[in-house]
């Protein structure tokens, strides 16, 4: 398989070059040159799988380049070992037609790490292959950061520095960052939003002398792996409710789109996805433009869900692009405009086929601490403030009550006990292997909004061009 730039003036790169290079040379998002489609009864074939299995059978086109499917089960086995449910992303009925898939029982307690295990055993993969290394760069609104980190502590071949908006993330989520002691991990916490640390990491990216000097590779969602990785759990839940016999619907709370994008992948491939519903809190971009057509960027409002505090919403690149066609030229003077202006100019009808799949709805904090309470009172489920705007979503905005509905938890209550309590009155508890988080000593650094000192200290604190 072959992997093209959103912007189109990148070259085609395989596999192994598009997990190593994250961002696009033209500063687009690598994708398929070409989905995969599968039939029917390739979907059917997959029914009763393993999780390992699944991910392993779903996984394999893209990866095709540089692992054998047998060396591609290994990994995904690995990966998913230490999860702390057979399942591994299990689902709960919530009433006669709406599930809950829980993506929480990862290392770090978020639906991340589905994606980020596998990435950092790809890294090692492919580096090991090279005998090179390369230092990771990532932009975290709570949940990438802990999740990459955990992925990516003590591997040889790598340096990963982690920026995270200043206070204002969880303490846990701080906490499961900065209390790691690997020497090759480095958080650094910038004044400012996450939106601001996004638009560092793409700073360092879009300096090529800088890049190629550092070597730098991505985990945040630009890294198309992340994608490729998180459609196997919208085809787990789908095939455990009937597809391909049977359409789902998925509600999704989303704040930079790559999980929405993954489900939207998903149906690229085949899989009778009948309508995306993404879940926005206050900081509502997607919603207005799902509302309206109005992508315009507003200020950044700090809320009870964190990681959904976000304005520029970077996967969305991935769906504009094929809403134009997949014009490259097209799809870079968009996002110029967007960067200049702060808005995004995109013709009624193409957004009318947006709108035709994806729906969107905005909760503030009252509503989904409101909700948390509801869905504990009629279910015995507790909900974090993010999973909480996802199942509000759904139940609001889905078209048709006959399809399933799914909406996934994205990130275990205790990652966000105070908000958590003060909806419900219950204190969430962290798992034992997490329960001295609070007394472990914190380790990072704090630095203002600025490119130059960031690469200086990117600079003195890595280990990459050295031989592997």
């Amino acid at each position: 398989m072959r992997y093209i730039s959103t912007r189109g003036a990148a070259p085609e790169l395989g596999f192994g070059e598009v997990l190593l290079t994250g961002l696009a040379r033209d500063g687009g998002l690598y994708v398929p040159a070409s989905w995969p489609r599968w039939k029917a009864e390739d979907w059917a074939a997959l029914r009763g799988l393993s999780y390992v299995d699944l991910a392993t059978r779903i996984m394999h086109p893209f990866v095709s380049e540089v692992l054998s499917e047998g060396e591609l089960a290994d990994l995904c086995a690995d990966a998913y070992a230490e999860f702390d449910h057979d399942a591994v992303a299990p689902l709960k009925q919530l009433d006669a037609n709406s599930w809950l898939m829980e993506l929480f029982h990862g290392p770090t307690l978020a639906f991340k790490d589905f994606a980020l295990q596998v990435l950092g055993r790809l890294f090692d993969h492919v580096l090991r292959e090279r005998g090179e290394r390369v230092t990771i760069v990532g932009a975290t609104s709570g949940d990438t950061g802990s999740a990459a980190i955990e992925a990516c502590r003590d591997r040889e071949a790598i340096d990963i520095f982690i920026l995270h908006p200043k206070g204002r993330t969880s303490e846990v989520q701080r906490r499961q960052m900065t209390t790691v002691e690997s020497a090759n991990v480095h958080n650094i916490a910038i004044e400012g939003s996450f939106d601001d640390c996004q638009d560092l990491v793409k700073g360092l990216f879009n300096d090529p002398a800088f890049r190629d000097e550092m070597n730098l590779s991505a985990v945040n969602s630009i890294n198309w792996a992340r994608i490729m990785a998180q459609i196997v759990y919208y085809a787990h839940a789908a095939i455990a409710l009937g597809a391909p016999d049977r359409e789902v619907a998925f509600a999704v709370p989303t704040g930079n789109f790559g999980n929405v994008f993954a489900a939207y992948g998903a149906r690229e491939m085949g899989l009778p996805v009948a309508q995306l519903i993404v879940g926005s809190n206050e900081n509502d971009i997607l919603t207005r433009f799902l509302d309206g057509n109005d992508m315009s960027v507003r200020d950044v409002h700090a809320t009870t869900s964190p990681s959904m505090d976000i304005q520029v919403s970077s996967n969305f690149e991935r769906l504009l692009f094929d809403l134009l066609d997949r014009d490259g030229e097209a799809t870079a003077h968009a996002m110029q405009t967007f960067r200049a202006s702060g808005r995004l100019p995109l013709d009624e009808a193409r957004w009318h086929r947006a709108t035709q799949l994806f729906a969107g709805g905005r909760f503030t904090d009252a509503e989904a601490g409101a909700a948390i309470a509801g869905v504990l009172e009629a279910t015995g489920e507790l909900l974090d403030p993010h999973s909480a705007i996802g199942v509000l979503a759904g139940w609001t905005k889905r078209r048709d009550p006959a399809i399933p509905l799914v909406s996934v938890a994205t990130a275990h209550p205790a990652k966000f006990p105070d908000a958590v309590e003060a909806a419900c009155g219950r204190r969430p508890q962290l798992p034992e292997r997490l329960a001295d988080l609070f007394e472990r000593e914190e380790r990072y650094s704090e630095m203002r909004n600025n490119l130059g000192d960031l690469q200086a200290m990117i600079r003195a604190n890595n280990r990459a061009g050295a031989p592997a």
